[in-house]
């Protein structure tokens, strides 16, 4: 069941030459939990063979305490999934292992491949067999039919093919290769625990277990890690930086540091220029949990309208749950958002949310709190209106999904049945991000930084039409 948001990407995480490995990247992919649901994975390495074990669900769920004792060895990567290529199935859970004439090697990827359809066509053609739908096999393709000399200049040499956002790890029995594409879409950071280097997403897994953030992997740069080793190459051509700007605005933990500022920061500011912008006569700041409350404290602080916990949020849902036999309105929306009447009745509301993608979910929220008694809700949203689908790995519907590609802010606000509706500018929501031409706007402004292939663009079209 789906809140109507944009859909988190995917998770990634590694740890060097440390005795408990396998745990070690099992609390790191717990961490990273947020940025994908649908299925997990660990591969470790004994220093001559690698172990996987991965399954669709939530960490929790995929591992228990016999399937971490088969991940023998000191070094592993971690993967959490959420689908942007390629369907939600165990085939195409990550991380993907391979043998190959160069030996065992596995991968795990965040991020989209613009070009992955056609390299995949060509591949194809020239005899080569897919197991999954993922994009991020073509790397793998490309690499064992590479004729460079070791693995790591194969791995660059397949990078410089690819397009599009990829945050990469890739692990042998003997070291761990991470790589950034060359914009930097997807964030990427290098920690220290106990001697051992470890990567991941978001800094937010290091805290977990106790790791010190060291630095970004930088856009464009490979880094080798093997023992207590650091190595660093930047072997791909530079490109001006497009860092995900719904990195800030809504996927990413508020506790971490990504692209070099904290979410948390980002998101307050963005709650202090929506007041700024579009102050309104209220009685309390209600935020949509979990990503808007950041904001929302942002609001209260600017506006002076005190914050209350107005909708409680359900954490404990399972990739599935039993449906009631007579339909209970709005029973999707419901089993994860439950109002506090008390806080709600008779009063003026503003709810800071982070983002409308189809509207649908907005217009439940908006009866749940009309229902628990609320006399005025205006809507005031973080970001500005999405208008075009996204091919860095967000998994933004089509581009005929998207009601502001359709609806003017009038037309939205009368749908979702608010008394007032208003986006943070485009202008404000940089400023809150510090940003310095840094950031990937896109899916704002449908002006891309890379160029988007025909086939690419076909594929949209085709899957408007088929979803109509």
């Amino acid at each position: 069941m789906s809140l109507d948001k944009l859909n988190e990407e995917c998770g990634v995480f590694a740890i060097v030459a440390h005795p408990e490995a396998a745990r070690i990247a099992y609390l790191g992919i717990y961490a990273l939990q947020h940025r994908g649901q649908e299925s997990a994975g660990i591969v470790s390495s004994d220093r001559q063979k690698l172990h996987i074990e991965k399954g669709m669900g939530y960490v929790a769920d995929v591992f228990d305490e016999s399937r971490l004792e088969r991940l023998s060895g000191d070094s592993a990567i971690g993967h959490v999934r959420y689908s942007t290529a390629g369907e939600s199935a165990e085939w195409n859970a990550q991380p993907i292992l391979i043998s190959s004439w160069r030996g065992p090697i596995a991968l795990a990827h965040n991020g989209n491949l613009t070009n992955a359809a056609y390299l995949r066509h060509e591949l194809e053609r020239d005899g080569a067999i897919f197991h999954s739908t993922s994009d991020s096999e073509v790397i793998l393709h490309l690499i064992s039919r590479s004729r460079r000399r070791t693995l790591q200049e194969a791995f660059v040499e397949a990078l410089r093919m690819v397009q599009g956002a990829f945050s990469i790890l890739l692990l042998t029995p003997e070291y761990l290769l991470a790589a950034r594409d060359t914009r930097g879409f997807r964030p990427l950071c290098i920690g220290r625990v106990n001697g051992s280097y470890a990567v991941a997403s978001e800094t937010c897994a290091f805290d977990l277990i106790n790791a010190e953030y060291v630095r970004d992997v930088q856009p464009g740069e490979i880094v080798r890690i093997e023992e207590n080793s650091l190595e660093s190459q930047m072997p791909l051509p530079k490109d001006k930086p497009a860092h995900c700007i719904f990195e800030h605005i809504y996927f990413s933990r508020p506790d971490s540091l990504v692209f070099g500022r904290t979410v948390n920061t980002s998101r307050r500011e963005m709650g202090k220029f929506l007041a700024r912008e579009y102050p309104a006569d209220a009685d309390v700041v209600v935020p949509v949990p979990d990503s808007g409350v950041s904001a929302a404290i942002g609001y209260s602080q600017e506006s002076g309208i005190p914050l209350e916990f107005g909708l409680i949020r359900n954490h404990y849902i399972g990739r599935t749950f039993i449906e009631p036999k007579q339909s209970i309105r709005n029973f999707g929306v419901k089993i994860k958002l439950n109002p506090v009447r008390e806080i709600l009745r008779g009063k003026r509301i503003v709810l800071i949310d982070d983002s409308i993608v189809r509207g649908t979910t907005s217009r439940k929220i908006m009866h749940i709190i009309r229902a628990a008694g609320a006399n005025e809700i205006h809507v005031r949203i973080t970001s500005p209106p999405i208008i075009a689908p996204c091919y860095y790995g967000i998994d933004i519907p089509t581009r005929h999904e998207l009601i502001a590609s359709t609806k003017s802010v009038e037309e939205i606000c009368k749908f979702i049945g608010a008394d007032s509706l208003n986006y943070l500018s485009l202008d404000s929501v940089l400023q809150s991000v510090e940003d310095k031409k840094q950031y990937c706007t896109a899916c704002f402004t449908d002006i891309y930084p890379t160029e988007i292939t025909v086939e690419d663009r076909q594929r949209s079209l085709f899957e408007e039409a088929k979803d109509r």
